[in-house]
């Protein structure tokens, strides 16, 4: 496969989230909260490194820092189209940044929404190119259908589906994530939230952007590929040390089904299964909906604290 395998011209725009780089200021506690979670965590020099099982794509790094914070967000793009980015940001007035420290000086470093570094590299696409796998229960027949508990599997989660960010101005930053990289509108609720899709074929949001006081990372969201698998995830969590979250429930928006693992930062990791799918250059329905279909369809309630910015006070 090659990098541009799959490109369609003159579409330009981002194709993946291709790493999220978070500090925090216990790398050991973040070693044992993303292995519990399923998660293939490798050290990488003075960082942790995660990977998904079977998979050979470095989703995130976990740096040491004071507190837990976002430090950037590297963004893949075909090789063709780096200086087709770089006409457009020229055009968008939109300068260069040095890169953050211990950061890669490969592609592009702009300035995103809300000061958040963002970079620009070639690589090959790693957000989900068909949808997601489907496990489905058999048909009744006469033999259980339910899988046994002694033989059941932890839960594994196949990839990075995608990632919710706090802004506090969400409709600019989306017209950021729109008119600079391309993304286009899957869905919103006024301006207190929205989802992104890339063009290019990828889950009902790459990227999702939620109101607060600036900028943060609220959760990543991985699939799974069955409600078994979520169900499976929680209780694997919760005998780990991690019972605090949300769900098991439901979305509106996305469709997928969910549970949110509270991190010991006051983040999520979030199981998905059976989210939407955005088909390459789709013409996605967007639509405005109202403040109840933001959340869910069915689940428990909501955490009080749930849409809670613990970050800020890091910055």
């Amino acid at each position: 496969m090659t990098l541009n395998q799959g490109k369609r011209e003159p579409l330009l725009a981002v194709h993946s989230v291709d790493e999220f780089v978070l500090s925090v200021p216990d790398l050991e506690e973040a070693r044992h909260f993303y292995s519990s979670f399923g998660l293939d965590v490798r050290e990488e020099g003075e960082a942790l490194a995660l990977h998904t099982f079977g998979h050979r794509h470095r989703w995130a790094r976990i740096v040491r820092g004071p507190t837990k914070r976002l430090l950037w967000l590297s963004l893949g793009v075909y090789a063709d189209d780096l200086p087709r980015f770089e006409r457009r940001l020229a055009e968008h007035g939109i300068e260069r940044i040095a890169p953050p420290s211990n950061a890669g000086t490969e592609g592009i470093w702009i300035q995103g929404p809300d000061g958040l570094p963002v970079q620009l590299r070639i690589a090959a696409k790693s957000s989900p190119s068909q949808p997601s796998p489907r496990e489905i229960p058999p048909e009744s027949a006469n033999v259980g259908r339910s899988p046994s508990r002694s033989k059941a599997q932890l839960t594994r989660p196949l990839y990075l589906s995608h990632i919710l960010l706090f802004s506090a101005d969400v409709d600019r930053a989306r017209r950021f994530y729109e008119d600079v990289l391309g993304l286009r509108l899957s869905d919103q609720s006024g301006s207190v939230i929205a989802f992104l899709h890339s063009p290019h074929g990828s889950d009902h949001h790459l990227i999702a952007l939620a109101k607060s006081e600036g900028i943060g990372l609220h959760h990543s969201s991985w699939c799974v590929p069955s409600i078994d698998a979520v169900g499976i995830g929680t209780q694997q969590m919760a005998q780990a040390g991690y019972p605090q979250g949300w769900g098991i429930g439901r979305h509106v928006l996305g469709s997928n089904y969910f549970r949110y693992v509270r991190d010991p930062w006051g983040s999520y990791a979030e199981y998905s299964y059976d989210i939407d799918f955005v088909a390459p250059d789709h013409a996605w329905p967007s639509a405005d909906h109202p403040g109840e279909d933001s959340l869910y369809v069915w689940g428990p309630e909501l955490p009080e604290d749930f849409i809670f910015n613990h970050e800020l006070a890091n910055r």
